[in-house]
């Protein structure tokens, strides 16, 4: 558990972590890689100031848009080498998490901007991946 919340902390600590040096400093680097671009943090800042309109006009979407999935890579990644990942299905969260966090950047100009409805879509995407496990773990059960 300890693994998964610092690689939620930032990608690429879990991995680190897990004694994964090289890949640590990896998903580190491309953390900072595609935040600098994106402007990410500012785009942060913008976004719990409730200027969401400045946040909008400050993000960078090409690269802010691979964010999601390198952010939930990390976190799988850093969970299954920790030992978990050991059960069917387990993978679903994570990359729904990525995709609906993804759709969530894309639409985040017309509502929310890119911090808040990318939150949003990772969130609802890891809630609705762990019904679609429960349910099609309780279907390979029967």
């Amino acid at each position: 558990m300890e693994v998964l919340l610092w690689s939620i902390a930032l990608p690429g600590f879990g991995q680190i972590l897990n004694g994964k040096l090289f890949k640590g400093l990896l998903f580190i680097g491309l953390e900072l890689l595609i935040n600098v671009q994106s402007n990410l943090n500012q785009v942060i800042i913008s976004s719990f100031k409730g200027d969401i309109s400045t946040a909008i006009a400050h993000a960078e979407y090409q690269w802010l848009m691979f964010y999601p999935c390198v952010y939930m890579f990390a976190i799988w990644d850093s969970y299954k080498d920790a030992g978990g990942g050991k059960t069917p299905y387990v993978t679903i969260p994570f990359v729904a998490g990525a995709y609906l966090g993804t759709v969530g950047v894309i639409y985040s100009t017309d509502f929310l901007g890119a911090v808040w409805l990318g939150i949003s879509g990772i969130l609802t995407g890891v809630a609705a991946g762990l019904i679609i496990k429960a349910v099609l773990s309780r279907r390979k059960l029967e």
